[in-house]
């Protein structure tokens, strides 16, 4: 389903949609199961710094076909992509939804890079992701280190106006990974970007955020959370408790049962964010 029409409903119903960072069937396959045991929508993203290492048109024809059988709508997402020619591909290999980062530019070259990315995408009947502001990196993080700065409501308003996009990542003080030290998220920020734009907003930094505050975030507009070091901390350390355990017993664990019992420990920890993010409603399916 295109990731839009998914988000329109959350924004109108206040509730927000998990966006996993998805590299492996393991992943995709958590991601679904966990949305379809809360009967809420999901997001699967790809993040363009995972292009080396995954095959993205075999990625995205995996993808449908599982989206296909679920019982919950999924839509399939690039995130945080910084080239043309990576998000071009994944319009042709049936991406519902494209992140453009231009965060490291100015404003003014950020709207002209992202204006042409959005009309290259609707073209397609594709939805656009873009960002103004950077989020800092945390701790056990594979995400590129960004300044920090802060999305400023104003810009936030010149820029979604003049880009067409259909949702924006705000800036509001968290990270991408776990945080070092205790969080400082701008709330009022977000109230005063949610009421200088009418799209769905988008929190990048799921992981690490306590309920109270990804709750609050919802409550002030955002529809859509990015998760992914919560969910790669829980598959590696169960990773490194089972061959730990292995090797004392000099044993030899087979890799598809070790796949499986990974699954289940990312499936876990995805259903506790599924649930956060529904924010007790059940959406129409």
């Amino acid at each position: 389903m295109n990731t839009k029409k998914i988000l329109k409903q959350a924004q109108k119903n206040k509730y927000a949609v998990a966006a996993f960072n998805t590299y492996s069937l393991e992943t995709v396959q958590a991601a679904i199961a966990a949305a379809e045991d809360e009967q809420q929508p999901v997001i699967i993203a790809l993040g363009e710094r995972y292009f080396p290492t995954v095959d993205i048109e075999g990625f995205a024809a995996m993808v449908r076909a599982m989206a296909l059988k679920a019982s919950v709508p999924v839509s399939l997402h690039l995130d945080h992509a910084y080239e043309k020619e990576s998000i071009i591909r994944a319009i042709q290999c049936g991406f519902t939804s494209v992140m453009f980062d231009g965060s490291k530019y100015s404003l003014s070259e950020n709207i002209e890079r992202t204006k042409e990315i959005t009309e290259i995408a609707h073209l397609a009947d594709v939805s656009v992701e873009a960002e103004i502001g950077s989020m800092a990196k945390g701790a056990f993080s594979d995400e590129e280190e960004g300044d920090g700065t802060l999305t400023d409501p104003e810009s936030a308003k010149q820029f979604v106006e003049e880009t067409d996009i259909d949702f924006l990542a705000a800036a509001i003080g968290t990270v991408h990974g776990l945080y070092k030290g205790e969080p400082n998220i701008d709330f009022n920020r977000l109230k005063k970007i949610r009421d200088s734009v009418n799209i769905p907003l988008v929190l990048h930094g799921g992981s690490g955020t306590s309920e109270d505050k990804l709750k609050q975030a919802i409550d002030l507009g955002i529809c859509k959370i990015n998760v992914n070091t919560e969910v790669s901390i829980a598959a590696v350390s169960f990773l490194k408790s089972a061959f730990e355990t292995a090797f004392k017993n000099e044993e030899m664990p087979h890799l598809s049962t070790v796949n499986a019992k990974m699954e289940q420990e990312m499936k876990k920890t995805m259903v506790k964010f599924v649930r956060i993010f529904s924010n007790q409603v059940k959406p129409v399916l």
